[in-house]
């Protein structure tokens, strides 16, 4: 089965975003520098940059999210380590989330397995990063959707769910390299959308924006989003536009 396999995020001090999302997120280090929690999760490369990130809401890449077992409990773990973060928040019928910024300053969301008000009532592992925590999401933004899709059709990726969010003018679409098969028919359904967050391997998900002719990559050696590679698949390729490198 293919994989998304890595993210890569320029910046000023690798070393130190290591150690923060080690010793703050819980994630290993592995032999090859990258950090993750393992099994079949995207894992994360910190590569050098010259200067600062600095996020705009047209760049391609967005955040990344890490679906937890209990989001309150994440939230007051996080708290009590210094870190600036919003309250959990029902974002209409999308998700129980929070938002946060690593040290460099990139985006990474809170998501719970359940909407606000589902969580099974039961006790979770406070050693652990709200109870249990997955990479859960890498989001992108894209202005072509029709092209998305034909991009991940291609490479065989299994679409899990369409979330239209009219009100702020996009909509989110999700793809993984999964057998699984979502609850719901419809991919609009909402049933899909807690089992989606539940899901234990890296899904892509691509934000669409209505509005947008075009959105922008970050210059080569600039500190931002460095790409995304794919694993194991039956072709080599580069989506030069999305910086997205498969290989078999």
């Amino acid at each position: 089965m293919p994989k998304i396999d890595r993210l890569v995020l320029r910046c000023s001090d690798p070393q130190s975003q290591r150690q923060f999302y080690c010793d703050v997120l819980g994630m290993s280090l592995s032999a090859n520098g990258s950090v993750g929690y393992g099994g079949d999760q995207a894992s994360i490369q910190f590569t050098q940059a010259e200067n600062q990130y600095t996020p705009q809401n047209n760049d391609t890449y967005w955040k990344i999210a890490l679906a937890v077992e209990n989001i309150d409990l994440a939230y007051h773990q996080l708290v009590q380590r210094g870190i600036q973060i919003s309250k959990p928040k029902q974002f209409q019928n999308v998700g129980y989330l929070a938002h946060f910024t690593d040290p460099e300053g990139f985006t990474i969301e809170l998501i719970e397995h359940w909407f606000e008000g589902h969580r099974p009532d039961k006790s979770y592992d406070e050693e652990i990063l709200g109870g249990g925590v997955c990479f859960n999401l890498l989001t992108l933004r894209t202005a072509e959707v029709e092209k998305i899709k034909a991009f991940c059709r291609r490479f065989g990726m299994t679409p899990l769910s369409v979330q239209p969010v009219e009100s702020h003018g996009f909509t989110l679409y999700f793809f993984a390299f999964t057998s699984d098969v979502p609850p719901g028919t419809d991919l609009q359904a909402i049933e899909n959308r807690e089992w989606l967050y539940q899901r234990q391997y890296t899904v892509l998900e691509f934000q669409h924006v209505h509005d947008a002719r075009t959105v922008a990559l970050p210059h080569a050696d600039s500190a931002g989003y460095g790409g995304a590679v794919f694993t194991g698949c039956v072709e080599e390729f580069e989506a030069k536009d999305l910086l997205i490198r498969c290989s078999v």
